[in-house]
């Protein structure tokens, strides 16, 4: 996946806005992101969202008005939030917080694609798990 390089640099700061639903992290590099709790939920890197393979991406959407409940580090590598709508098995790495950040415009682009590919848009409620696919547990 792209911005996982073994050179990212780590956080120096991490701030969780909720009255605005970001999450701001700045990097030892100087730069500093302010990722929207909606982005970072509908492409939570867990296997949720992303499938068990190419192809098997769970298209999310409804997730405007997520909020960021819990936020608890993971080792000295990743954090891992929990959100408001019960999703907290996607574990952010520091270098796949760096590529949220820093290609938030691209992922907006490729996000509002998906949902027009699919009839769909944002605020569309999620349609009821069931059927085959993960096993993992509901919420």
């Amino acid at each position: 996946m792209a911005g996982l390089e073994k050179h990212t640099p780590t956080p120096q700061d991490i701030t969780v806005h909720g009255a605005s639903r970001v999450l701001e992290v700045s990097f030892a590099d100087g730069a500093t992101f302010r990722i929207p709790f909606e982005l970072m939920r509908v492409y939570s890197p867990s296997a949720e969202v992303q499938g068990h393979g190419p192809g098997q991406e769970v298209l999310q959407t409804g997730k405007r008005l997520v909020e960021l409940e819990g936020l608890e580090p993971i080792g000295n590598y990743a954090i891992k939030p929990t959100f408001s709508d019960g999703h907290d098995s996607g574990l952010f790495t520091w270098e796949y917080l760096y590529f949220l950040g820093s290609e938030q415009d691209q992922l907006w682009a490729d996000y509002e694609r998906r949902l027009q590919a699919a009839g769909t848009d944002r605020d569309a409620a999620m349609p009821e798990k069931g059927g085959a696919g993960c096993s993992s547990h509901a919420h």
